[in-house]
């Protein structure tokens, strides 16, 4: 910026002392005036004196004028609570010029944060309302028909009635799931650790889902026998429904006659891994950054093979960030899914100072 300041003043100065060396020698031819060598000499100087001077003088006017234009909209750039004297590239037009460039492009990334976020409001509101919409028009349309004359007949009311609470069920698995991610991301849930077997604990889940593995024709167990006992600290009961939420995902995208395993792997003395892994449909890799979003579907038509409230891999993750703990997934399509997370070992030393 200086040196396109410097370069308008030099042509300025360059242009101003021409023009004064013609009029000078046009006074010279006017009057008849012959001036010697030396008077030449004398007159060139000052001409030359003249010419620097003249650009010095213009170029601090340029900068003084384009810096007095935009002063304001450099005061407004400028952080809030910060003197003068600490605005020390105030008349620096270069660093004037890349915080503009720089305020301009945090703006520009704050508007694509905002649209990004409008989209993900839409579609959040767009996905709960069909995981609504739902069960509420099933409830209705068997209520209505209840009330129109069919509540006398008993086969059907019982029949309605039943496939009625299936609906009421449905709703209240999407609200308390709901409540439940709310309260995580608002800080009021809170996890109560323990000591317990992470052993154990996966036999129980095993024994809850066996009739729906036998249903859909999927075998459920560790990948091997495993003789030894691992301790953790974390809540049994949210690392439960953990466990469960994933084996349940597994089997409800499993494959007829495929299977579910889940293995442990010591990583150090302070952490296990725990890893639930399948062969069924697998998951694109596009698919992988959102997959534990609220109603995130991977089949866009909408389509479920199970009930369900549609946040159980949200839940997962809620539940894994409040054991500080981490949670990957490994899939691919046609070949199976693998879902992996961390807790913390029961070591002697965190149980003593637990005590």
């Amino acid at each position: 910026m200086r040196i396109k300041n410097f370069r308008v003043a030099f042509r300025l100065s360059a242009i101003l002392v021409s023009l004064m060396a013609f009029l000078i020698f046009l006074l010279f031819f006017l009057i008849n005036l012959k001036p010697d060598t030396e008077a030449l000499f004398l007159l060139a100087i000052m001409l030359l004196l003249f010419f620097f001077f003249s650009v010095f003088l213009i170029n601090f006017r340029i900068e003084r004028f384009i810096l007095n234009r935009i002063k304001d909209i450099y005061n407004d750039l400028s952080p809030s609570g910060v003197s003068m004297n600490q605005q020390i590239v105030q008349y620096d037009i270069e660093a004037l010029r890349e915080s503009v460039q720089k305020f301009a492009n945090d703006k520009k990334l704050e508007i694509e944060t905002l649209k990004e976020k409008e989209d993900y409001r839409k579609e959040f509101i767009g996905n709960i309302s069909h995981e609504l919409k739902t069960p509420l028009f099933t409830i209705q349309g068997y209520v209505l028909t209840l009330l129109e004359g069919a509540i006398g007949d008993k086969n059907v009311r019982e029949k309605y009635l039943k496939r009625t609470a299936k609906g009421v069920e449905r709703l209240i698995y999407v609200v308390k799931d709901l409540d439940l991610i709310t309260q995580f991301e608002s800080g009021i849930k809170t996890i109560d650790r323990s000591f317990f077997d992470i052993n154990e604990l996966i036999v129980n889940v095993f024994d809850l889902l066996e009739m729906q593995a036998v249903k859909n024709k999927i075998s459920i167990g560790f990948d091997r026998k495993y003789t030894q006992s691992y301790q953790v600290f974390a809540d049994e009961e949210r690392i439960q429904q953990v466990l469960t939420n994933l084996i349940v995902n597994s089997l409800k995208y499993g494959v007829k006659n495929g299977k579910t395993q889940v293995s442990l792997e010591e990583l150090n003395k302070d952490k296990i891994l725990i890893k639930i892994s399948d062969n069924g449909e697998g998951i694109e890799e596009e698919h992988l950054p959102r997959l534990f979003e609220r109603f995130y579907r991977v089949d866009k038509s909408g389509n479920r093979k199970a009930g369900g409230s549609g946040l159980g891999l949200s839940i997962v993750k809620h539940i894994i960030e409040a054991h500080q703990e981490k949670l990957l997934v490994e899939s691919a399509r046609g070949v199976g899914s693998e879902f992996s997370f961390t807790l913390q070992r029961a070591t002697k030393d965190l149980k003593s100072n637990q005590d």
